[in-house]
């Protein structure tokens, strides 16, 4: 247990959905060492949600392995960001006063558990800080309903877009889905950040959803938080909306490929629905996985609907 006063620094400067399955850890260091100051090393952008979270004081804004300032000591470095050896020295330059990280004999670490590379995500940082003394629950995921308002409250929120071509769904099966869903009755939104603004765009073409429909490029994350948090149901692929739905425990049905979800996947709650063909693959791949492509429209559309029945 820190003392009062003393500083810990936490490292994982990646992205949405690693800050949200991080959640489970970081509460359980923040209940070990409740006199500490708890830093965040992560995206600045991420800073709100990190904060929400109760677990830590402030954030260093931080990019992947770039090097972090060294502002003042620190007594506790803990690498929440990889297996090392990168992640560990990057930590280690800071000269922490003590280190808490897997087993990593190339960064000279021999404390700490091994690196289990099929565990699911939640459990593996549940397991580490458990390895020091800091009980963790993997179930803790839930975060407390966002300040913001949602831009369509009770909208279904259709994600279309992902980090790489291999976990994208193709458009027209989200423009397929939307809309049979919105031949329901439903309102739907399709969503997207800057970058992501034609493959939005298209869906909400092909949809016939109408211009209204598209929040691609329009929300920052405070605003996209409240509309997961007030949407009647999201359809997204393995993307940190996803981790979104699960923090606030909105139905969703959440398409998988090439990663399993006994990797990254929801919890087992009724209200998450996973579609999964179970062929693994390449996540970082320049072309849609082929298990992906395996689940049909017609597939989400059926679960989609079997979402809204059971949560309505």
């Amino acid at each position: 247990m820190a003392v009062t006063g003393s500083r810990v620094l936490v490292l994982r400067a990646l992205g949405l959905g690693d800050l949200l399955t991080g959640v489970p850890a970081l509460r359980a260091l923040r209940r070990g060492m409740p006199g500490a100051r708890i830093t965040l090393a992560a995206p600045a952008a991420l800073g709100p949600l990190a904060r929400s979270t109760g677990a830590v004081d402030d954030v260093l804004p931080a990019e992947g392995l770039a090097p972090l300032p060294r502002a003042g000591p620190v007594d506790a470095a803990v690498n929440l960001h990889g297996r090392g050896p990168q992640s560990h020295r990057v930590l280690g330059k800071l000269r922490p006063g003590r280190l808490l990280a897997f087993a990593c004999a190339e960064a000279g670490h021999a404390d700490g558990p091994g690196w289990d590379p099929a565990e699911h995500e939640v459990a593996r940082w549940c397991r580490l800080v458990s390895a020091y003394g800091y009980d963790a629950d993997p179930a803790d995921l839930d975060l407390p309903a966002p300040p913001a308002t949602s831009p369509a409250p009770g909208a279904v929120v259709v994600h279309p877009g992902a980090a790489y071509p291999a976990r994208r769904w193709p458009a027209e099966r989200f423009a397929a889905v939307a809309a049979a869903l919105r031949g329901r009755g439903e309102r739907v939104v399709v969503t997207g950040g800057a970058g992501e603004a034609a493959l939005a765009r298209r869906v909400v073409e092909i949809a016939g959803l109408g211009a209204a429909a598209d929040l691609s490029g329009r929300t920052g994350l405070p605003e996209l938080a409240a509309l997961v948090a007030g949407a009647r149901l999201v359809v997204c692929g393995d993307t940190g909306v996803a981790h979104l739905a699960t923090a606030f425990r909105t139905p969703s049905v959440l398409l998988f490929g090439p990663t399993p979800p006994a990797r990254w996947g929801p919890p087992d709650r009724a209200e998450h629905l996973v579609l999964w063909a179970g062929r693994r693959g390449d996540p970082h791949g320049r072309e849609p996985d082929p298990g992906l492509l395996e689940i049909t429209a017609g597939q989400a559309v059926e679960a989609a609907g079997e979402a809204l029945t059971a949560n309505h």
